[in-house]
Parts: C-alpha cells; sequence; structure tokens
C-alpha cells in the first residue's frame, strides 16, 4: 500500500470523529478499494465535486462535504465584507445523503454567519440556477451527482449569477479550499451573528415554469394523437416536467416506475441518457402505448434525452449532437420567419460538440461560439455580453445531451429541452417525418454530408488508473499519432497548451479565447475528428469520434472502428 493511503487510512481509524460503522467499513475494504477512497484528495473537477460515496479522502462524505462549505462560505466572505447581506440557496437530488448534505451546508454557513435559502424538498439543478437569480443570492449549491451512477454524489458551486464557477473564480477556492486543514481537522469559523436559513416558498416554482413555458415558439401546432413517454430517472424533474407538458397541452405518459424519488434508481439499468440502457423501459411504454416521441431528464434535471419513432416502428435514439443541430435549425428558422437579423445574434458550444453545429451556424450567418467542456463557461459569456454589449443569446449546447433556450437559468436545463424538443418533434410530425429522416435532411441541406458523433469511455481506477490515464494524456500531447486507419491527421488542437498546429506546413499558432484545459482534438483531412480528454467527474477517459461521410450506411460503423484503433495505440 502506498505511504500516502497508509497515511490518509490510519489518521481515519484513529481519528475520534469517524464513526466506528465507517472504521469497521475501512477495515473490510480490499487494498484496491482503499487505494481509490485515499490516495488523493476529492477535487473539483469541470462539475464541481463529484465521487463515490463513502469514508475516505476521496470520497463524498460529511467532513468533505464540511471542507468544501468551509471553503466556499470562506470564499463568499472574501468577496462580500457586507456578512448580512450574504445569501447562498441550495438544493439536491434525490440521491443517498443528498437532503442530509443540504441540511449540513445551510448549518455550516449559518454558523459562518451566511444566510441561507433551501428549498423544502428536491428540485432540478436548473431551478436552483433560478432561484439564485430570483432571489438575489451571493452564492448557491447543489447537491447531486448528475447522471453518475446510484454509488455517487457530488457538490456544485454557483455565482451570483447562477452561473457555476469559471476558473478564474475557481481558482481562488481552491486555493481557500488548499489553505484549511485535512477534512478531519477543519473547523468552522463561527460568526458572532448567526446566519437565517429559510425555505423557498412556491413562488420559485411557479415562477421558473412560467419562465420555462414563454420558450415555446409555436402554440398553435395541433398536439392531437401525438403522444409523448416521458421519465425523469427518478429525480428531480418530474413535478415540473409534468406541469410543463400539461399547460402545454401535450398528450404524456410517464414511466411511472422510474417516477419515485428512489436514490437505487430501481426501475432503470442507469440513470444516463447517454446511456441506451435508460431507454428499455421508456420504450416497453412506447411501444404499448404507440407513442411518437420518448423524452427522458437525467436525476438533477439539467440533461436530456430523446428517442423518436421511425417508419419501421422502432424507436432510434438521438444524440444530444443531433437533437441540438435539429433545434438549432428550427429555432433559427422562426428568427426568419419573423423577420430578424440573425447577425445580431450567437451560439454558443463546446469544442467537443459535432461540427455540424457550425455548418448550421454558417449555413444560416449565425455567429458560433466554443468553449471548453463545462455548460459554466456559456453561462459566463451571455453574462459578458450582458454586461458588455455585444451578441444577443439564441442558443447553447453542449454534446452531453444538455442545451439551454432561454438565459433566465445559467446552466442548462433539462425542462427547457424536453418542451422544446416535444414541439420539434410535433413539427416534424405535421411534416410526416421523424428525428432521423428530419436529422439527415438537415445534413444534406447544410453540408451535402453526413456527421455521425459517437462517445467511448475507458474506466481507470485508483492510483494507478489515474497514472495510466495521465499516462495517455502525456502521449497524444508530446507524441501524437499521424494517421489512424489510413487517414491523415490534418490539424493538431492541443488545449494544455492553447496551440494549433498544421502537420502539413509544420506552422503553429495561438488558440484565442480560451482557458487552458486537458484535451487534444485531432482533425483529419476527409473531416473526421477525435477529441480525448479526461473526465472531469468520473475516473474515465473520454472519446469524442465524429466521421463525415456521404450517408448514415457508409458512417455508421466508423466510430467504433477508430476506436478500437486507438485503444491499440494508446493501451
Amino acid at each position: 500500500m502506498k505511504e500516502i493511503v497508509e497515511q490518509n487510512l490510519r489518521r481515519w481509524l484513529d481519528s475520534p470523529r469517524v464513526k466506528e460503522s465507517d472504521k469497521e467499513t475501512l477495515k473490510n475494504m480490499s487494498l484496491e478499494e482503499l487505494d481509490d477512497a485515499f490516495y488523493k484528495n476529492i477535487q473539483f473537477g469541470t462539475a464541481g465535486i463529484r465521487g463515490v460515496l463513502g469514508p475516505g479522502t476521496n470520497r463524498m462524505n460529511y467532513f468533505t462535504v464540511e471542507k468544501a462549505t468551509v471553503g466556499f462560505g470562506l470564499y463568499l466572505q472574501e468577496l462580500y465584507k457586507d456578512l448580512d447581506a450574504i445569501y447562498v440557496a441550495i438544493s439536491h437530488d434525490n440521491r443517498y445523503f443528498s437532503r442530509e448534505f443540504t441540511l449540513k451546508s445551510a448549518e455550516i454557513l449559518n454558523d459562518m454567519g451566511i444566510n441561507t435559502y433551501i428549498f423544502d424538498s428536491l428540485r432540478p439543478t436548473p431551478e436552483l440556477s433560478y432561484a439564485v437569480r430570483y432571489k438575489k443570492c451571493q452564492g448557491g449549491i447543489m447537491i447531486t451527482a448528475s447522471h453518475n451512477p446510484k454509488q455517487y454524489n457530488g457538490y456544485k458551486v454557483y455565482d451570483e449569477e447562477g452561473c457555476q464557477l469559471v476558473p478564474s473564480k475557481i481558482a481562488r477556492l481552491i486555493e481557500i479550499i488548499a489553505s484549511l486543514p485535512d477534512e478531519l481537522s477543519v473547523e468552522i469559523p463561527y460568526s458572532d451573528k448567526k446566519g437565517v436559513n429559510e425555505i423557498l416558498g412556491n413562488d420559485v416554482d411557479e415562477t421558473y415554469v412560467k419562465e420555462v413555458e414563454k420558450i415555446v415558439i409555436n402554440k398553435e401546432l395541433d398536439k392531437k394523437g401525438f403522444k409523448i413517454v416521458y421519465s425523469p430517472n427518478h429525480g428531480t424533474s418530474y413535478v415540473n416536467a409534468m406541469k410543463v407538458f400539461e399547460d402545454e397541452g401535450y398528450e404524456v405518459y410517464p414511466v411511472e416506475k422510474q417516477c419515485s424519488f428512489d436514490p437505487n434508481f430501481a426501475g432503470t439499468l442507469s440513470p444516463n441518457p447517454e446511456d441506451p440502457r435508460a431507454f428499455i423501459e421508456p420504450i416497453k411504454l412506447a411501444k404499448e402505448i404507440g407513442a411518437n416521441q420518448i423524452c427522458m431528464t437525467d436525476p438533477d434535471g439539467d440533461r436530456v434525452g430523446l428517442a423518436t419513432l421511425t417508419k419501421d416502428g422502432e424507436y432510434a435514439l438521438i444524440t444530444g449532437n443531433e437533437g441540438a443541430a435539429l433545434l438549432l435549425d428550427y429555432i433559427i428558422n422562426d428568427k426568419i420567419k419573423k423577420g430578424e437579423d440573425l447577425s445580431k445574434y450567437v451560439v454558443y458550444n463546446t469544442v467537443v460538440s459535432s461540427s455540424l453545429g457550425k455548418k448550421v451556424c454558417d449555413y444560416y450567418g449565425v455567429r458560433l461560439e466554443s468553449f471548453l467542456t463545462g455548460f459554466k463557461f456559456i453561462g459566463d459569456r451571455i453574462h459578458h455580453y450582458e454586461v458588455n454589449g455585444g451578441y444577443t443569446f439564441l442558443f447553447g449546447y453542449e454534446e452531453s445531451y444538455g442545451c439551454l433556450a432561454s438565459p433566465f437559468v445559467r446552466d442548462k436545463d433539462g425542462i427547457q429541452a424536453i418542451l422544446l424538443y416535444s414541439e420539434l418533434g410535433l413539427h416534424y410530425h405535421k411534416l410526416g417525418m421523424d428525428l432521423t429522416e428530419a436529422y439527415t435532411e438537415l445534413c444534406k441541406k447544410v453540408s451535402g454530408k453526413y456527421y455521425l458523433s459517437e462517445l467511448f469511455d475507458i474506466y481507470f481506477e485508483g492510483s494507478e488508473g489515474q497514472a495510466k490515464m495521465d499516462k495517455i494524456m502525456e502521449t497524444i500531447e508530446t507524441d501524437p499519432f499521424l494517421e489512424l486507419k489510413g487517414k491523415k491527421v490534418e490539424v493538431i488542437e492541443n488545449y494544455f497548451k492553447l496551440s494549433k498546429k498544421n502537420v502539413k506546413t509544420g506552422e503553429v499558432s495561438e488558440i484565442p479565447g480560451l482557458p487552458k484545459g486537458d484535451l487534444v482534438k485531432f482533425h483529419f483531412e476527409d473531416g473526421t475528428n477525435i477529441a480525448i480528454r479526461p473526465s472531469g467527474t468520473e475516473p474515465k477517459c473520454k472519446f469524442y469520434i465524429e466521421v463525415v461521410s456521404d450517408s448514415k450506411e457508409t458512417a455508421k460503423n466508423e466510430p467504433k472502428e477508430l476506436f478500437e484503433a486507438l485503444k491499440e495505440i494508446l493501451l
């Protein structure tokens, strides 16, 4: 066992603060489990802290939550000197200990003299972002592990705009947390005047729903006969989603076994809309009732899954890239019908999103700005133009099944997404098309090619796994491959150094306007592109592979074949 693991383990076993039940758990863990639990301190990633629940320095537990909350409290006190004026909104999802971590966070902040708002029960991530803005708070906390498996939980922090902290802001928070004693020794800096904890009223729910419903583009579409199956994946969005569906007159059938707030996720094999297993039960119900479309939200309600009934009677899954491109086209065409000047608008996505998004924007003459992964960059850019003037927000999306249509929140919003995707599906249904046909036509219209994107993962557990993943990233950065299955690399974008290299000419240029990130992206001569990065929320390496081909048929096997070739090179 490595020295750091032994030291951390001994500290926990010797501490009077650690419950005896947790000490017994530690004593019964395997060497591999202990290594993963103690080889490092749990860290902020692309979406705050996220980790497996349990005892350990690299785990989500009362001690790691306490340290993060003390750090966040100190961060806010540094920014806002008037303690009476600091308010933090806190929400949580359906996971194990989510409510307990919420109450613990509120208690700690109150002890520090900071006022808090909490909901009476679980609420979605986008509503937490909205609550921060609605109540004019100075910060926010969301206890959630989003779409991760049931053994996970997490902790996201938000600024006064309801946006997750971007690197320039979170750097100071990380410094503060690093300056604190270890998680078992950190002390709460009690204030002479205790902060107040208030329960948020129904007005937050009601006004949030009203704002969502304003995004409807064509209220006149006849919804009769258009059936939708919906699943909240045991998560936070059920109440809001069903309210929105009812108000807008959609015929919706919820997957009842997935509507309970179950931390065990008993009714689904996966709560992740990116995982085909999440669609097993919704597809069963859809076939029973003859549904035209399936929508789902992930447990914290910021991501959305989508499936469409095809002409052969099966349900095809629509990826985040495909759905976003279709929605972008639909939104732009509405602006055209209204005679609006498209040059004033801006669309946001990420550098790992499908290149089809740029083709759509270029086709219509709409500005596109791309950022590193993490919706916080999009939220922050919306604020930038609001304060400094410039372009008007039109649409923002990530390939990871999240988008935003109206910026009254500053995070991706699954309720907004399912409402617009329902309208989108209905629109094409009236034209006699399913969404797969609509996507093919969109590709043909803006490019003449077919765009197929797939995401592949390789998991690396524990300290040895972390070392392997670090080695992969080091290899592709310092000694990148220049050819893969006969395809030649044309340009390499190195986000570690923010540099772009033309392989043929050797010319190197800067990538402007972005912070450094753990990402390398390869652009091939035939339009194929591959982006590789470590996940910021799970111990895995992510491979984003997009092929551009003459047809769906010629493209369908290429991503998998390229991934297998990559594994031979890197593993």
